[in-house]
């Protein structure tokens, strides 16, 4: 079954089914290993938890080494043109791989698979893949695999429309203390450069019931963290039936679980309201760490982007969360080299960014996505004034993201250890309440605790402390 963006950008009132028991295995794997290469968002990562755990529950075992693995899953991601190559990059490794080890099994899955233009190239420069499997088939991946397996072809197995909600997948966490979880699926919004829309499907809630039933369980195993993820956190509820219930009120019965830290991505500034406002200032447990894409300074820009805000409005809440949110950092994304965007457009940007003086951001020149609005209009600013835009920008993201981490200098901060240093195994890593990353020299036993430490050192992108 091959994508159809057509079919994808479809809505419709129907009610999103929820079901229980679609997920369905039998070990047919004798000790093949497998290695899933992740590229992409927080919510390719926790797919990629999921798929890890039904190879598992098909008798794969994990190869933390790709290429001695007998089967290479990647999940890939569209939201750029960058995040295309790579993958397309891997695909060329693989196929020399592969000529050396015909039993090889490559599979590809994630919003790649999901683009039409994607698919075509597949069948007709990759046809030595054997499978792959889009985003709202994920419980399907055993059948998917098999089939391929037994017909010794490329199987292409890639569901077009608005998606369901699959309960009870299986999952295997990376970490025994940090947990992402879902809390819905799919997007609705249609900003005009962004193919999610039409990769991820419908915007699509889960039941608070399911929600937090899982996070309870997370309580009792230890966790120390959740992030709930979503496309578009705040605008968790609005499709359910006959349920008032918003995302403010869901961040407040998630907080009553007493899970130490909650953190959620990403927020779009269209839905967030007073009323969640007041919630993350009540719960010391929800982190005052808020990501708030702004993508653009200029009102013209963030029309033509179908933002659904103004500057205005987007300073207005900003100033709201500053206010009332006690020690709040807050980070944003922003497009360089939007269609259209004039220097004076750039310029708005930059004074935007001088006024609300982010904690960082992140910056990307602006990649056509084929059958998104953007795609379509009229771009003739050179690629070189759009890179020279992008690095004037980044200047100032260096700037104040030191900025605000010296103001961590000699302060005691409360981190949750998450791993050691890749460069230090002496060292270990983690993260302030505000998302700072901090350096601490301690033992490995000291992983997955929230410990107080001093801060000795202020760099742009971490922070050095001591145990206290």
């Amino acid at each position: 079954m091959l994508p159809n963006m057509q079919e994808a950008k479809k809505r419709t009132d129907k009610l999103v089914d929820i079901l229980y028991d679609s997920y369905k295995n039998e070990k047919t794997i004798n000790n093949l290993t497998y290695n899933i290469k992740t590229y992409g968002c927080q919510m390719n990562v926790r797919d990629s938890e999921v798929m890890a755990a039904i190879l598992e529950d098909m008798g794969f075992v994990p190869n933390p080494e790709l290429e001695q693995s007998d089967l290479v899953l990647l999940n890939t991601c569209s939201i750029r043109e960058n995040a295309h190559n790579k993958v397309f990059g891997m695909l060329g490794r693989l196929k020399n791989q592969k000529e050396h080890n015909p039993n090889l099994i490559v599979g590809l899955a994630g919003c790649m698979a999901q683009e039409e233009g994607v698919a075509k190239d597949l069948l007709a420069k990759y046809k030595w893949l054997d499978f792959v499997i889009g985003t709202h088939n994920l419980h399907e991946l055993p059948k998917v695999l098999n089939k391929s397996l037994a017909e010794k072809k490329l199987n292409i197995n890639v569901w077009s429309h608005e998606g369901e909600v699959i309960e009870n997948l299986p999952i295997k966490r990376e970490s025994n203390h940090s947990a992402w979880v879902n809390i819905m699926y799919g997007c609705d919004k249609f900003c005009t450069y962004c193919i999610v829309p039409m990769t991820r499907g419908k915007q699509r809630s889960r039941l608070a019931k399911d929600i937090l039933n899982e996070i309870e369980s997370l309580v009792k195993d230890g966790y120390k963290e959740v992030t709930l993820l979503g496309q578009n956190v705040n605008a968790y509820g609005k499709d359910l039936k006959d349920n008032d219930l918003s995302f403010a009120n869901l961040l407040e019965q998630i907080a009553k679980t007493n899970i130490p830290r909650i953190r959620f991505v990403t927020s779009h500034p269209w839905d967030f309201t007073n009323e969640m406002i007041d919630i993350i200032a009540k719960y010391p447990n929800i982190m005052p760490y808020i990501h708030l894409p702004v993508q653009a300074g200029s009102n013209q820009i963030l029309k033509l982007m179908g933002r659904k805000y103004t500057k205005q409005e987007y300073l207005t809440l900003f100033n709201k969360l500053k206010k009332a949110i006690p020690n709040v950092t807050i980070s944003t994304d922003i497009i360089v080299g939007f269609p259209g965007e004039t220097e004076a457009d750039f310029n708005e940007t930059i004074d935007l960014y001088k006024e609300c003086q982010f904690d960082t951001a992140f910056t990307f020149l602006f990649s056509p996505r084929e059958g998104t609005g953007a795609a379509k209009l009229k771009d003739d600013t050179k690629e070189s004034v759009k890179k020279e835009r992008l690095q004037s920008l980044n200047k100032l993201v260096s700037k104040y993201a030191l900025e605000s981490n010296l103001t961590y200098l000699d302060k005691t901060v409360p981190v949750l250890l998450t791993n050691p240093s890749p460069k230090n195994p002496d060292v270990l890593q983690g993260y302030t309440d505000t998302m700072k990353l901090v350096n601490v020299a301690a033992k490995k036993e000291k992983i997955g605790q929230i410990i107080d430490v001093k801060i000795t050192k202020a760099k742009t992108w971490s922070l050095d402390g001591e145990l206290i």
